[in-house]
């Protein structure tokens, strides 16, 4: 059954399939509708779950730490500063090994204020140990939270997922969505069953001291788990599809690669409007395609290698980049390549920061522009008669 709903709206009632026993977030734009939405549920009975309200994201992820501890399912959302707020439970959450399912409404970081899209909040905690996985449309968004209960619960796995929408452009937009029963949902996700937790009948504890002897061998633990979890991606991927007929999975994602000389690569939003610029430059005989990545942690290194590894030009649209270095996802795709016989011209391309608009003109200037003259990053659409002698635009 299709439902016209908006994304924020599509996430709930995908959590909601998922049963979680637990559910703690504090309130913050533009990721508050998914968290009003679960707790009207909840108030009406639809959902039975522990509706957790805080003071602060930093409790909302301690909350439901605990609650996953002692081997409860459990969810929350945030974005932005909110995220930021999190991040010392984020990491606590990944070295406890708890598969919390955290959905993350991607927005810029203060300061200046900004409340609309991009992606530098998540970014910012790529290495905490979390699984993160990008969507594309609310389609992808709503099918994307029952496959992350299920690869976080793996036991190969056993780790958390941030599920990433960009802010307002999905969580406020109203699509279509396939919607998926109670009693199917129920079959692809069981409900949960750890093999440690907090019981007094067993006593036992998490988050001990690892004093230097044992450290190291954690993260490396951490380390082999992230890599299982690509073969899990993939796995819970094709079981969706069998079961639902939809293939919103895997770790990447191909469009129009065949005979690319080439290839432009983005996560999120702005893939479908690439595939839009894409779609009118094949028209016009260019021989050019699309690489999403779905999953950027784990970062799926030889399946990046070996879709791009014939294509002579890469561009890399970033809606992040790392201040004092360059593009992030553009230097994850170099390193991926450093051993590659071919050595393609690479360039990262900064967009849509703060929210700005990118429209497809953009995209197509910046792809037929291309040259290997170009800088290593990018800004496409910098309003360079706006900037100051030292860079800096003060505000009056």
């Amino acid at each position: 059954m299709k439902k016209f709903i908006e994304g924020s709206h599509a996430v709930a009632e995908a959590v909601k399939l998922c049963k979680p026993e637990v559910i703690s977030a504090y309130p913050i734009t533009p990721q508050t509708h998914i968290v009003e939405k679960l707790s009207q549920m909840v108030a009406d009975g639809e959902l039975k779950c522990e509706f957790i309200n805080v003071e602060s994201e930093f409790s909302a992820a301690s909350v439901v730490l605990g609650a996953s501890a002692t081997g409860s399912r459990a969810y929350s959302a945030t974005t932005s500063q909110g995220l930021l707020l999190m991040a010392e439970v984020l990491f606590n959450l990944a070295g406890m090994r708890l598969p919390v399912v955290i959905t993350c409404t991607n927005r810029s970081v203060s300061a200046p204020i900004n409340i609309w899209n991009d992606q530098q909040d998540v970014m910012t905690v790529r290495d905490s140990g979390i699984i993160q996985l990008f969507a594309e449309d609310n389609q992808e968004v709503y099918d994307m939270h029952l496959q992350a209960y299920r690869i976080g619960e793996d036991q190969r796995v056993s780790l958390p997922v941030i599920v990433n929408m960009d802010g307002f452009i999905l969580t406020h937009a109203y699509e279509p969505v396939e919607m998926i029963s109670e009693e199917e949902a129920e079959k692809f996700v069981p409900p949960y069953k750890p093999e440690r937790k907090l019981d007094p009948s067993q006593p036992g504890t998490f988050g001990v001291v690892a004093d230097p002897n044992w450290y190291t061998e954690t993260r490396f633990a951490m380390q082999k788990s992230l890599e299982v979890s690509l073969k899990v991606v993939k796995e819970v991927a094709s079981e969706f599809k069998q079961k639902f007929g939809r293939f919103q999975g895997d770790v990447i994602e191909s469009y129009r690669l065949e005979g690319a000389d080439t290839v432009v690569v983005a996560l999120g939003s702005v893939v479908g409007t690439l595939k839009d610029v894409v779609d009118e430059l094949r028209e016009k005989g260019k021989k050019i395609g699309v690489l999403k990545i779905r999953c950027f942690r784990p970062f799926p290194e030889e399946e990046i290698r070996e879709a791009l590894k014939s294509v002579a030009n890469i561009l890399v649209f970033e809606k992040a980049f790392s201040l004092g270095l360059g593009g992030i996802v553009y230097h994850e795709i170099r390193s991926a390549l450093f051993y590659s016989k071919s050595r393609p011209n690479l360039k990262a391309f900064v967009v849509g920061l703060g929210g700005r608009d990118v429209p497809k003109e953009s995209l197509r200037k910046a792809i037929e522009n291309f040259s290997s003259d170009l800088p290593d990053l990018n800004f496409v659409d910098l309003k360079t008669e706006q900037l100051k002698e030292h860079l800096y635009v003060p505000v009056s």
